[in-house]
């Protein structure tokens, strides 16, 4: 069994994909769902008129704008390995989601567009990444397009991001002169428009990295100078190095297009080849806990309400780090102590989910959720008693005041509110004495979700007035008098009933601090 077990958990791969909204990364994430047959036909996320959504875009509001705000997951089986994907929101908003997403993942894949380089948020996310030293892929996208010089792409990612990178293959032309990519690692050459060369994809080279005999593309301008490029790269470039790409101090680049779906199988197959098995994880107290520990436990990064409006059902999404989970296993939730019996539990391909029977570490599952679980909640089996490290949280910066419209309509003002609120992505707090809602986030979309997510999934139309920008500071509640409260500071209750103050303003928290020196003021991240 132990065998059977190493073999399962070596054969995963679970990686998350990370970019700027609109560098491709839905468009990617279908590609590779096709590759791996879970998809029949890849519909681009722009084609709004013919109701061809993307795939992992699932929520309303994504369709409507086109945009990623939840994290979707989707599994699929790819020359002898089980992949797990996780789509994550591109959105600057969404950020929190995010980082949390890649707490459950062995590697990411960055995807940048040609034509913008590198930006802001890909710089933000990839820190992430740096942080936990996840090997990290980049795939320079929208070949078909006019984008910026290949060495200009390199030299900014060497720099801004301060990584080293070593080109797995090079662009030959781009847009509409666009006549394939040179791929140094396979020593070929993958062709653009096989229909020109007799249809004929691939291209092998001889030793010295060249076309051997007569080939049209050998007669083009472009070929030579293409040679030029990537004998400059291999003189002056860095050495290829899985034990640096393992670390996360390498990254191998790939060019291509996940419009066209040009270069993304081969970036699949190498990706795949070179992309870590499932680690260990790390628990509270600092011991690391094998994936292949026989007991099962996971921990909780996500949750999700809603996924099917029909049936008002909550998801929390685990990643399985040790163990092999079996349906209608007992498992006890460590925050509580509690045993729950796992009897309801899916794997999923975005908007389509089936009923999984087992699974095993690196794989991620889904539990139906009654109000059990919070974000960052480990369950385990056994002797294991394990509590993992916890999860990023984020200081909300903009803050909403928040009524149903309709008197009526107060029992499923306060259901939406509460399950909303336990997805993570906004907070919620209560003033004290009167009890009125407010709601903080990390950035303005997050509120609009919200409304809509309101209207439509729990029927109540909320009043929100907005309180502008405020600096939230937890205090310790032994030390709390209610006559710090002031004009330039509101006292409110978290969820969980801890006490904090809204600041007007940087200049109001001083105040507070010369006028209190010994009350201490704690922010989240």
């Amino acid at each position: 069994m132990e065998e059977q077990l190493k073999q399962a958990v070596d054969a995963r791969r679970t990686f998350a994909i990370i970019s700027h909204p609109d560098a491709g990364k839905t468009t990617i994430t279908e590609q590779l769902l096709l590759f791996g047959g879970a998809i029949r036909n890849a519909g681009t996320v722009k084609g709004k008129k013919t109701g061809n959504f993307a795939k992992s875009d699932w929520m309303e509001i994504e369709k409507q704008r086109g945009i990623s705000v939840t994290s979707s997951v989707m599994q699929f089986d790819f020359d002898g390995k089980r992949v797990n994907i996780l789509d994550t929101p591109g959105h600057e908003d969404f950020s929190e989601d995010t980082y949390r997403t890649l707490m459950a993942v062995d590697a990411a894949v960055m995807v940048v567009d040609t034509a913008k380089g590198i930006e802001a948020q890909t710089k933000k996310l990839f820190q992430v990444c740096r942080m936990r030293g996840i090997p990290i892929f980049t795939f320079m996208n929208k070949l078909d397009r006019d984008g910026r010089e290949p060495l200009d792409l390199l030299e900014e990612l060497e720099e801004v991001l301060e990584i080293d990178s070593y080109p797995m293959n090079w662009p030959i032309g781009m847009g509409k002169g666009l006549e394939g990519i040179y791929d140094l690692f396979h020593n070929r050459i993958e062709l653009y428009h096989p229909e020109k060369y007799d249809g004929e994809r691939f291209i092998p080279l001889n030793e010295a990295g060249e076309i051997e005999g007569e080939h049209a593309l050998a007669k083009d301008s472009i070929y030579s100078q293409v040679l030029e490029e990537v004998e400059l790269v291999r003189e002056a470039g860095n050495e290829f190095d899985e034990a640096a790409i393992a670390a996360g101090e390498l990254t191998p680049v790939f060019f291509g297009s996940a419009l066209t779906n040009f270069g993304v199988e081969t970036f699949l197959e190498t990706f795949l080849q070179f992309a870590p098995e499932p680690s260990e994880h790390k628990t509270q107290e600092g011991e690391e806990i094998s994936p292949y520990e026989e007991d099962f436990s996971g921990f909780v990064f996500k949750i999700q309400a809603n996924m099917n409006p029909a049936h008002r059902d909550r998801i929390a999404f685990v990643r399985i780090c040790s163990g092999e989970f079996e349906r209608g296993m007992d498992v006890f939730l460590e925050r509580t102590g509690k045993k729950i019996k796992l009897a309801n539990v899916t794997q999923f391909m975005a908007d389509t989910r089936e009923n999984v029977e087992n699974a095993v570490a690196g794989d991620i599952i889904g539990l139906y959720d009654t109000g059990n679980y919070q974000i960052g909640d480990t369950i385990y089996t056994g002797k294991l008693k394990v509590a993992y490290e916890e999860l990023p949280q984020f200081t909300p910066e903009m803050f909403m005041k928040v009524t149903a419209k309709n008197v009526l309509k107060q029992k499923s003002f306060h259901k939406g509110m509460e399950q909303l609120v336990q997805e993570g992505a906004i907070q919620m707090y209560k003033t004290y004495h009167t009890n009125d809602y407010i709601i903080g986030a990390v950035g303005q979309l997050q509120f609009e979700v919200f409304q809509h997510r309101m209207l439509n999934e729990y029927n109540t139309e909320v009043i929100m007035t907005p309180m502008g920008k405020k600096t939230a500071r937890w205090i310790d509640p032994e030390v709390l008098d209610e006559k710090m409260s002031s004009s330039r500071n509101i006292l409110v209750r978290d969820r969980f009933d801890q006490p904090l103050f809204l600041f007007e303003n940087e200049f109001a928290m001083r105040w507070f601090n010369d006028k209190y020196p010994d009350v201490e003021l704690k922010a989240l991240l």
